[in-house]
């Protein structure tokens, strides 16, 4: 009977990094999955790749002043921390431990394994609230060159050698469905074995069972993710402060994000919290080439498109594309729907519309410098072009009427008044003839162009909407699109989960969103963005190191 030094459960990128920190100490490890070998690297590989960092040279090449004293204001206005003496004693130790870490050897450690960065960096949830609220002060968000597969594959080329030197005993289609305790101690882990599965990366598998299994360790690492792809869970975990759980959910992550080793781990003794608190998009809109089940794209916007609800009701600030993920999640919910529309122009798609994703960006995941440079250039970059001809949520139209009419149709509702929507737009379009305004959408565009990544490439000169120069107009059904899980298994700032009693559970540790990407719920309420994938990082980094050296202590 073979005994590993550590067993890490879950192949996604939280797992990958703990599994190189432990072959930097030689260490016999089993990494288990319950997908197939085509999934390698989690949900991690579908990615943009963007990343959180503070006061980076590309920052500073572009103008931007940024430290680490605003970054965490900014972490804190967006956290709302409110169980600071319990649920969140350690998540708040995690937040901060995070934040220098993104302002000190984060991109330099990355860098050393070979990871570059997209020039221009992003301004994600710029948050629309006062400077001590939520939201990103200055621009954070950097893309990494290969998005999402570039992140993964350093970490994934180390540990595939280490399993052909059979210093990593890799073992996909095995499913870990108990921890086997001994004395309170986590001993090792029993599950099944799924009959082999060779379907593409993403897609639904089998879960046939065809044997058993056993491991042993006095380490297990759970790596697993969170629940995004199990909308039963998701609504059962559902907040009452953000209203009724939409009827209807896109997923943002494949089916096998099920949550299930969260349970398994809750019934060996560990303590998971913050359940309420979750991430979900706005802007989802259905794949015209699904890959999963339910499978929606998030737009990452520009903050220039007309926000309505499902009535045709323009959106409250600071419910702007862009600013506030959560806030409008609410506003939208208190509608009574679970859809809104977003209005614009041509002019506005060909600047301001990205697609979340590694397979939405082919420019950038291919590091094709040469592609990357046609988003310069006038139209839709061709996947945004494919969703305007394929996508069942676009509605292209050369009149307003024959835009509401389109819009009216596709829900078959009649909610729409096109009067009440060209009332609305002729108000916003009035407030372009002087550089000044009260509308705060449109302050909100012209500070935004005083930023020269937004002025290039993000942010399109402010128009009229309604002028026929501008046209054709646009309209795009949007969809609320699960995605993360911001509470999990709390852990101490080494990893170790925690249980009822608040003291380690021997042996065992969390890393990635199982662990609410730290402490169980570093991110609080909110998000910045780019987080996600760096709190992967930053928890398997951590756990993986504090593995080591209690194997060596």
């Amino acid at each position: 009977m073979m005994k590993y030094d550590a067993i890490v459960v879950g192949a996604g990128l939280a797992g990958l990094v703990a599994v190189t920190e432990l072959l930097n100490g030689k260490r016999r490890v089993l990494l288990l999955d319950q997908e197939p070998e085509t999934n390698f690297g989690g949900q991690a590989w579908w990615s943009f790749g963007g990343l959180f960092l503070v006061d980076s040279p590309e920052q500073r090449r572009l103008g931007i002043k940024d430290s680490r004293d605003l970054a965490w204001q900014d972490w804190l206005g967006s956290a709302g921390f409110d169980r600071t003496g319990d649920e969140d004693y350690w998540a708040i130790k995690w937040a901060e431990a995070y934040v220098d870490f993104a302002a000190g050897e984060k991109r330099a450690w990355l860098r050393s394994l070979g990871v570059r960065f997209f020039p221009i960096v992003g301004w994600a949830e710029r948050g629309g609230h006062l400077a001590d609220g939520h939201g990103n002060s200055v621009p954070r968000f950097h893309i990494t060159w290969g998005t999402g597969p570039g992140l993964v594959k350093p970490f994934a080329d180390r540990v595939r050698e280490a399993v052909k030197a059979g210093l990593v005993d890799y073992r996909p289609r095995h499913r870990v469905d108990e921890i086997i305790m001994r004395n309170g101690a986590a001993a090792g882990v029993k599950g099944s074995v799924l009959e082999p599965d060779g379907r593409p990366r993403g897609e639904a598998t089998s879960r046939t069972a065809i044997g058993e299994f056993e491991f042993f360790s006095d380490i297990v690492l759970l790596a697993s993710g969170g629940i995004g792809g199990n909308f039963d869970l998701v609504r059962k975990n559902w907040p009452a402060r953000l209203g009724n759980p939409p009827e209807s959910f896109l997923s943002g992550v494949p089916k096998h994000v099920d949550g299930r080793m969260l349970s398994i781990a809750q019934r060996a003794g560990a303590r998971i919290v913050n359940k309420d608190r979750m991430w979900h998009y706005t802007e989802g809109i259905r794949n015209w080439n699904p890959v999963w089940p339910h499978h929606g794209v998030r737009i990452l916007p520009g903050p220039s498109s007309l926000w309505l609800d499902a009535a045709g009701n323009r959106l409250p600030v600071p419910c702007l594309p862009g600013f506030d993920t959560l806030g409008t999640l609410k506003a939208i919910l208190a509608t009574g729907f679970d859809y809104s529309w977003f209005i614009l122009t041509e002019k506005i798609i060909e600047k301001e519309f990205a697609l979340s994703g590694s397979e939405q960006n082919p420019d950038l995941t291919e590091k094709s410098i040469r592609k990357a440079l046609r988003r310069v250039l006038p139209g839709p970059t061709p996947p945004v072009k494919a969703f305007m001809e394929k996508g069942e949520d676009f509605i292209v139209a050369d009149s307003l009427e024959k835009l509401v009419d389109g819009m009216n149709r596709l829900t078959g509702t009649g909610l729409l008044d096109y009067r009440e929507i060209k009332r609305q737009i002729l108000a916003r379009d009035r407030e372009m003839d002087n550089k000044f305004t009260k509308d705060l959408q449109i302050a909100a565009l012209r500070n935004a162009r005083h930023y020269m990544g937004d002025r290039l490439a993000r942010v399109t000169k402010p128009h009229k909407i309604l002028d026929p120069k501008n046209g054709p107009l646009i309209a795009v059904r949007l969809h609320i699109l699960t995605r993360k899980t911001l509470g999990g298994l709390q852990t101490d700032l080494s990893g170790r989960v925690l249980g009822k009693d608040g003291r380690p559970v021997k042996g065992l540790y969390a890393a990635g969103e199982a662990a609410g990407f730290g402490g169980g719920g570093m991110h609080g309420y909110r998000s910045l963005e780019g987080t996600f994938l760096g709190g992967c990082l930053f928890t398997g980094r951590q756990a993986g190191r504090a593995i080591e050296q209690e194997l060596r202590g």
